[in-house]
């Protein structure tokens, strides 16, 4: 199933009074539950995987408060999956503290079942502060970039 169709049904969950939506596409079977927290939790099950469950709300220990952040443009993650500031082990960062970037520059990738995905910013400016180690897990919507 396409992410942003996934992203748009947990969004779409959040914000109404279900506690639970199942749809089922061909083999592929997706089911998004509100945790007792009130954050959905999301299970998929395809031909060549097993039950994944990906709750959607980051730990408050985990994420940086919202005060804390520096101030500018944050760059939030659009899904759930693992942070990766290379193209490869090895190669050079997308971006670094201190870069000017452009709208549309790539600034990571998140891996999500197996897709790499490149993030772009959406605003031009200077990189103040990255806000994920590399190799970390991610949930949706949580800061990844402060630009200024």
């Amino acid at each position: 199933m396409d992410l942003r169709k996934l992203k748009k049904l947990i969004d779409l969950v959040e914000a109404s009074s279900i506690a639970e939506l199942e749809i089922t596409e061909g083999e592929e079977k997706v089911r998004i539950a509100k945790s007792i927290a009130g954050a959905p939790m999301v299970m998929a099950h395809a031909p060549q995987m097993m039950h994944v469950a990906a709750p959607t709300a980051a730990p408050a220990a985990a994420a940086p408060a919202e005060d804390a952040l520096p101030e500018g443009h944050v760059v939030r993650s659009p899904m759930v999956g693992t942070f990766y500031r290379a193209p490869a082990p090895g190669s050079k960062n997308f971006a670094e503290v201190g870069q000017s970037v452009n709208a549309g520059d790539t600034l990571c990738i998140i891996e999500a079942m197996k897709l790499l995905n490149e993030i772009e910013t959406d605003q031009g400016g200077v990189i103040k502060a990255i806000l994920v180690e590399n190799g970390q897990p991610v949930e949706y919507g949580e800061p990844l970039f402060v630009i200024a």
